[in-house]
């Protein structure tokens, strides 16, 4: 059974480790997911970004596709199925839909539209014990479409968005998706501190998670950060993986060309990158906790 992302994050920022999410594009994704999360024993949240959602079919056979799996693979730790930078509207079709958590970004607002619209949304995914994440401040690089270099939030702004009753918030602390670039300069940590004074015991959100160094993401915890994401490396592993087995050309040997046999690599190495994640976040057996 699915469940929204409060309990788990709740228990993430008392305990000080880490739940990871973990995007999906595709069945394979979201089954190596629950199985390397079930295999460790934690909590997870499996994120859609809205142009996943459309590569996959749409809202509903995104959430039903997850009901499945989890029911089907038995898998028995707790489980968000979240919007990830839903806009207003997509927000509400997530609901309809069955999410158990969204996100709504109205970071690109000026903040008294965003937090117009993020009240709306917390009242009305609460009144279906729906978890609900609201962004500050813009996360570096691209998502959907959405671009940001990257502006660190205003501390006050997140108080205000906190106070509407978000359940965790997104705030811009230098962060960016994607690939990191050379020249980048690193988590604000005096930011974070004052966001985190700002918000009181909320938990917090590093969007952007591949790429930053794994002191800095221990440090983000630490003070606060309960839940990160992570999208970019999986995909770079899948790939890396999938091409290893075209060029060992075993898509000629018997029925090589199977796409079932053709995913598996990539599948695996999924799976060997979640093991990694769940184990540096700290959040092994934390299901249990």
């Amino acid at each position: 059974m699915l469940v929204n992302a409060k309990e788990m994050l709740n228990k993430a920022y008392e305990g000080g480790y880490g739940i990871g999410q973990f995007n999906i594009n595709n069945l394979e994704w979201t089954k190596a997911i629950l199985e390397a999360c079930q295999e460790k024993n934690t909590a997870v949240i499996l994120g859609v970004s809205e142009g996943a959602m459309k590569y996959m079919g749409g809202f509903n056979t995104v959430a039903k596709m997850v009901e499945g799996l989890d029911k089907d693979l038995n898998i028995t730790i707790p489980v968000a199925l979240h919007l990830d930078h839903g806009s207003y509207e997509g927000a509400k079709k997530a609901l309809e839909a069955g999410f158990t958590s969204i996100m709504f970004d109205g970071s690109h607002f000026p903040i008294e539209e965003n937090i117009e619209k993020t009240k709306e949304i917390v009242e009305l995914a609460h009144a279906k014990n729906v978890s609900v994440e609201a962004e500050v401040g813009g996360i570096g690089g691209e998502e959907d479409g959405v671009i940001s270099n990257g502006e660190l939030a205003d501390p006050k702004e997140c108080k205000q968005v906190a106070d509407l009753g978000v359940d965790f918030l997104a705030a811009g602390i230098g962060n960016i998706h994607g690939v990191y670039p050379e020249d980048w300069k690193g988590l604000n940590f005096e930011r974070l501190e004052e966001i985190k004074e700002a918000v009181g015991k909320l938990p917090l959100v590093l969007h952007g998670g591949t790429g930053i160094p794994e002191e800095q993401v221990k440090k983000a915890i630490e003070r606060g950060v309960s839940k990160i994401n992570i999208n970019t490396e999986c995909q770079i592993v899948f790939t890396e993986a999938t091409r290893k087995y075209f060029e060992e050309n075993k898509d000629k040997e018997k029925k090589g060309f199977d796409p079932r046999k053709v995913l598996k690599p990539g599948f695996e190495a999924i799976k060997d990158k979640v093991r990694e994640k769940v184990d540096f976040f700290g959040g092994e057996n934390s299901a249990d906790k």
